[in-house]
């Protein structure tokens, strides 16, 4: 069977995500952050970045081998000339970036055609002055679902493989920070783990009961329970049947994960299944940072560089 020809999942969302609006308009009354990209010289992270710079979200800064940034803008039918345009081949243009952000010239940085693992190398040691030694860096989705504004953030679901304890209060905080800044007073977290008991046997519910108790006196401005399962975290009803009281149940503005293959599956069952636009970004350095792939959507584009320069702003 020819590969256009095979059949999808019926449970798979028709249409394509459009960035939020309300996450477009808080992005542009924020002001245009300017964005570095990594290895700039191809076609695909190129039109990404200048999609962002029409929408009015970037002011682009391209780092990479020159020829191919311009052989790229070429084919792709984009006039760089009045764009900031650094020589920096190979692996050295993450450590460029780096530069930029560290010396208050870049206010965020994208990743282009250069392997995930290569870039953050180059971005995140301490040694590179993006962190400070001991912080945590973390990734965060914002998530809408169609016809709808409000989002949740989902962490930890494109970093931390299997985060400690330490690692996911680091998570937990950032996500809380960005949602003060899209305008949350008080956010609302849940704890993602199997059931709302904590059970020894059952690690990350234990892990979960601890966060819960630390967050109260760390994120006062914040409500945070847990362990909590799915179906508490996304429905009030379930929360009333099982008599479980809560805050957070069916209204949560955060959803904490154990680890990475969790917090993968759920991002990508609400974008695939449910239709969702996810924009995300890594915080915890001293600049946001984009993990731009090749399978994101037009408004999956946008609601990341929308983000980013949320998060950019002082």
């Amino acid at each position: 069977m020819p590969d256009d020809a095979r059949p999808t999942f019926p449970f798979l969302a028709p249409g394509v995500p459009e960035c939020s609006p309300r996450l477009l308009a808080q992005a542009r009354s924020a002001g245009v952050p300017r964005v570095a990209l990594v290895n700039a010289g191809a076609p695909h992270p190129l039109s990404g970045l200048r999609e962002a710079a029409e929408a009015g979200l970037a002011e682009p800064i391209l780092i990479g081998d020159t020829d191919k940034i311009r052989a790229a803008a070429d084919e792709i039918g984009w006039d760089i000339s009045g764009l900031r345009v650094e020589h920096a081949p190979h692996a050295q243009a993450a450590f460029r970036a780096a530069e930029l952000a560290r010396g208050g010239e870049a206010d965020s940085i994208m990743k282009g055609q250069v392997h995930t693992s290569t870039f953050l190398k180059g971005l995140l040691p301490s040694r590179m002055g993006l962190r400070d030694p001991g912080s945590r860096c973390g990734h965060v989705f914002h998530i809408t679902p169609p016809g709808r504004d409000r989002p949740l953030l989902l962490t930890d679901a494109a970093l931390n493989v299997d985060p400690d304890v330490a690692t996911r209060k680091a998570c937990l905080t950032h996500a809380v920070d960005l949602a003060r800044r899209l305008g949350v007073v008080r956010p609302k977290a849940g704890l993602l783990a199997p059931t709302e008991d904590p059970i020894p046997s059952v690690p990350n519910t234990m892990e979960a009961a601890e966060i819960a108790a630390w967050a109260k006196d760390a994120l006062p401005d914040a409500v945070v329970e847990g362990p909590m399962a799915l179906d508490l975290i996304w429905s009030a009803e379930a929360a009333a049947i099982k008599g479980y009281a809560s805050e957070v149940a069916g209204d949560a503005d955060i959803l904490l994960t154990p680890n990475i293959t969790t917090g993968n599956a759920l991002f990508k069952l609400m974008v695939f299944g449910m239709g969702c636009c996810a924009g995300g970004i890594v915080l915890g350095a001293r600049v946001p940072i984009l993990l731009t792939s090749r399978a994101q959507k037009s408004g999956a584009r946008l609601a990341t560089a929308a983000l980013a320069a949320i998060a950019a702003r002082p």
